[in-house]
This record gives structure tokens, sequence and C-alpha cells, in this order.
């Protein structure tokens, strides 16, 4: 009998190692889950960050673009390519370095906002994600403020209430 009191003790004692070690395999599993939406998180951020400022840069090149003609022969830029090299004047200008891809869905197509007498006076992303409450706002952004979508944020230069409802996909 002495022989099976000690086996039911080795047994018992496997049972328990076994517990432990689901037990702290689940701990790891749990922490590792929060570490990973934690990451999550943050990229999100940072992708929203880069959006803001290919936006904002987009915003800016436009402009230039705008106002580098004389105030006659000001127009905006028909594709997003224009902004690459703008030939209108003697000596060519550079206005934007490359066509961004666009940060939220790693695409270079950008969704594009109509000007009234044509070309393109504003961008924004095609990404129906979410943004981020509170995660900074530019004044270089004219965002709705119950904006549900990335789409919904507009890189505009000139006036929003100019700008067609409908913008057009550049790829």
């Amino acid at each position: 009998m002495a022989f099976r009191t000690a086996s039911g003790s080795a047994r018992a004692s496997a049972g328990i190692t076994l517990l432990a070690v689901m037990v702290a395999l689940a701990l790891m599993i749990a922490v590792l889950l929060a570490m990973l939406t934690v990451w999550w998180q943050e990229r999100a951020r940072e992708k929203q960050a880069e959006l803001l400022w290919v936006g904002a840069k987009f915003r800016e090149a436009i402009g230039r673009y705008y106002e580098a003609a004389p105030d006659a022969a000001r127009r905006y830029p028909e594709r997003l390519e224009d902004l690459l090299e703008d030939v209108r004047l003697p000596g060519t200008q550079r206005h934007l370095r490359k066509i961004y891809r666009d940060p939220i869905t790693n695409s270079a197509a950008w969704g594009t906002v109509a000007a009234p007498g044509g070309g393109i006076m504003g961008v924004y992303s095609q990404s129906k994600a979410a943004p981020i409450r509170g995660a900074g706002k530019s004044a270089a952004v004219q965002m709705d403020p119950g904006a549900t979508h990335y789409s919904e944020w507009k890189f505009i230069y000139g006036s929003p209430g100019e700008a067609s409802t409908g913008g057009t996909k550049q790829e």
C-alpha cells in the first residue's frame, strides 16, 4: 500500500505542476495580448500623425502651385503629378518632392477634392477606418468634428465651401 500512496502522491504533484504551467501560460498569453493591443494602438496613432503630416504637405504644395502663377493665370493643378513639375512658368518648379503614399491604406491612390473652376484643391485618404479620437488635430486640415472615417478628413487649399462635394479618385 505504501507503493500506491507514493504513486498517488507523484500523480497529484504532477497534476499540480501541470495546472501551474497552464496558469502561467494563460497569464503569459494575456500579457502578450495586452502588449499587442498597446502596440496596435500606437501604430495606428503613428499612421494618423503621418496622414496629418502628408496631408499638410499636399495642401501646402497645392497652395504653392496656385500662388506661383500671376493673378490672372492662377489655377489649381489638374493632376497630383503637376505638383512634381510645374512647367507653366520659365524654370521648372517642384512644389512636392514625390507623390506620397496614403499612410492609412498604404496606397498611392488618393481621393481628390475638385476646385470650382477645375483642378484639384485638396486630397483625402480613401480609408473607411475610424480615426483615433483625441490624437491631435491640425489647423491645416478641415475636419468634420463628427467624422467617423479618415475619408472625411479633407486637406484643402482655399475655402472648403468652394470645394466640390464629389471627389474623384487619383491613382
